[in-house]
């Protein structure tokens, strides 16, 4: 009768192909991984931004006679996130909803690359399509 230890062969290693690491099931797990902590991030620097806003300018009365909508140097990424830096609340809480919107952009990014993996080239291109007319409602003319 053989030992464990003399039974026991190691299983033949699998040779590496993309196909091998981005199966389906995979590629799925990741991007719902990927929106989860989009999601939660932003939610949290939202939060962070809101706590923030109130400890500076809770006290302060509200004018209701004339209505400010935005500081003209929060109309820009850079700007933003620079005065998020510099712990200014209502940046914080805009590069909170920046990184809410670019959530489901990277993660059509990452689709595509993933499909590429695939070699899965249909989608590939519905992907493309799909991040060009994401593209396009951001930046619009600007592109």
């Amino acid at each position: 009768m053989k030992s464990p230890a003399q039974s026991w062969s190691p299983k033949p290693a699998r040779s590496w192909s993309p196909k091998n690491v981005w199966t389906d099931q995979r590629v799925e797990t990741i991007i719902g991984n990927l929106l989860r902590t989009g999601v939660l991030l932003s939610g949290a620097i939202v939060l962070f931004g809101g706590i923030l806003y109130l400890i500076q300018y809770g006290h302060v009365s509200a004018h209701y006679s004339g209505f400010n909508a935005n500081r003209a140097e929060l109309h820009a990424v850079g700007p933003v996130v620079r005065q998020a830096f510099h712990l200014d609340s209502r940046a914080i809480i805009q590069l909170g909803l920046l990184l809410l919107i670019a959530t489901p952009v990277v993660r059509v990014a990452f689709s595509i690359a993933a499909f590429a993996l695939e070699r899965d080239w249909l989608y590939v291109w519905v992907a493309l399509i799909v991040f060009a007319i994401l593209m396009f409602s951001l930046f619009g003319p600007a592109l």
